[in-house]
């Protein structure tokens, strides 16, 4: 197996492990990683806009920067959906959600925690 890593077309493509004298190590296709050395993954808190799909709900997350033309503070709004395994968030909670693989056509995001319940009062609609 090594001999076919020092070929003279390896030479021109990698010529650091052509002349290398190390072993050259294979690692295995199916390697797990642990959740500490996972690279990081992006996380957002919003707004609970809806819950109305099973195991679903839309967060609003509010983004603040300043316009690249005429610098005046700008207020930027995005929905993400997010999985809720146990339903748990309402409609005006607030939530931290955390980037995750595809688990539907638009869901990406799952939810980590509530951070704070809402008081009850339905927000009129966005």
């Amino acid at each position: 197996m090594l001999e076919c890593w020092k070929t003279p077309c390896l030479q021109r493509i990698a010529p650091s492990l052509y002349y290398s004298t190390a072993p050259i190590l294979i690692m295995p296709e199916t390697t797990t990683m642990p959740e500490s050395t996972r690279s990081n993954r992006k996380e957002r808190i919003g707004e609970v806009i809806s819950n109305k799909m099973a195991k679903t709900i839309i967060v609003r997350v509010e983004r603040r920067f300043p316009h690249p033309r005429f610098k005046k503070v700008v207020t930027g709004y995005k929905k993400f959906y997010a999985h809720d395994e146990k339903s748990e968030a309402k409609v005006g909670d607030r939530v931290r959600i955390q980037e995750t693989r595809p688990l539907s056509k638009t869901k990406r995001w799952r939810l980590m925690q509530v951070v704070r319940r809402s008081a009850g009062v339905t927000p009129v609609a966005v």
